[in-house]
């Protein structure tokens, strides 16, 4: 691996200069030639890149930094209430490393931590759709019944689309409840006894960078990372009129690309994943991460104060998801044995 800071991270004055200096990768080089036309076009006179400290985000910025030849760049963060501290170590190491200002966004200042956000309208569950969906049944006192839409609809006329969910009616699986195995079957049997509610990422970040006003956002957003966010997006870059323009440097880069702009230009990652073992790092303790118990693990070795926040935070969807987590197991057991009961009874 190339030795930190071993090339060259000042901005490159001319596209042939940058493209002195890159990688044998296909995507990498055409990365960086979109980046350079793009982040350079006059029509942007005002650009913000929004920095999370995670793993993407590093490369962003470090593409950001080779490519912004008039140094039009805002870097951006925002501390939602529940950061790593070495996430917040690693935004001092980013403005050091490449001489630049990161501007930090307090949610308690221009909007809602998560706490907060949480305490005023429910605690996240599983994903956002379906704390979204869940959010809006509970808002009208909807009883968990195994009824078919109309009769449904019948009881509860304002609740449309999420009574659509509800019975796998809106197109697209993954904006049903049957995108969740046995979901509906838990709620059914152990109804929500707490408020859900997708609002803390919405309050605590997404309103907040709503109201920075620019020409063009730089997200860190990948293809290959999956998921409702990757999804909603067909390209790297969205121009929309009367709006400000959105473009995705990574959005095309594998994860075989980015290990091997990382290698190459010497990439340095935060603590989250050189020394506690995380592989992502989005919301800190967030119930609907896929590695949940891992994370709180590493949260309680690592961080412990901060591990305690989230505990008391997130304490009633935590213990949720587990026996949502361990409704899930029963079920599959259950399903197994009945499926192999079947087939001995086809081989007697």
């Amino acid at each position: 691996m190339v030795a930190e800071n071993a090339r060259n991270q000042n901005t490159a004055h001319s596209l042939d200069e940058l493209l002195n200096d890159v990688p044998k990768n296909q995507t990498i080089g055409d990365n960086l030639i979109r980046a350079w036309n793009i982040i350079n076009n006059d029509k942007y006179e005002t650009i913000v890149c929004s920095v999370s400290g995670g793993s993407d985000s590093d490369i962003m910025v470090d593409i950001c930094v080779r490519v912004d030849m008039h140094h039009k760049i805002r870097y951006v963060c925002f501390n939602t209430g529940l950061e790593y501290r070495a996430t917040k170590d690693h935004i001092k190491y980013l403005e050091k490393k490449y001489r630049i200002k990161i501007e930090l966004f307090e949610a308690w200042q221009h909007g809602m931590t998560i706490p907060k956000a949480c305490t005023t309208y429910g605690q996240p569950f599983l994903n956002k759709t379906a704390s979204e969906f869940i959010s809006r049944l509970q808002k009208h006192n909807f009883k968990w019944e195994d009824k078919t839409f109309e009769e449904l609809y019948a009881e509860y006329p304002k609740c449309k689309s999420a009574l659509m969910w509800w019975c796998n009616l809106k197109p697209g699986k993954r904006n049903n409840i049957s995108w969740n195995k046995w979901l509906k079957e838990f709620l059914i049997a152990n109804p929500p006894a707490f408020t859900i509610s997708n609002k803390c990422c919405e309050k605590s970040k997404k309103n907040i960078s709503h109201k920075i006003k620019c020409d063009l956002m730089i997200i860190g957003v990948r293809k290959a990372e999956g998921g409702a966010r990757a999804s909603s997006y067909k390209n790297c870059y969205s121009q929309k009129d009367g709006e400000t323009d959105e473009y995705r440097p990574l959005f095309w880069y594998t994860n075989d690309d980015k290990q091997c702009y990382e290698e190459y230009y010497g990439i340095k990652h935060s603590k989250c994943y050189t020394e506690y073992g995380l592989k992502r790092t989005g919301c800190c303790g967030c119930p609907c991460g896929r590695n949940l118990e891992f994370e709180l693990e590493v949260l309680k070795r690592h961080e412990p104060n901060l591990h305690t926040a989230v505990c008391n935070v997130f304490k009633d969807s935590y213990e949720y998801t587990r026996e949502y987590r361990a409704f899930c197991n029963e079920m599959n057991r259950e399903q197994k044995i009945y499926y192999q009961i079947t087939i001995d009874d086809f081989i007697k």
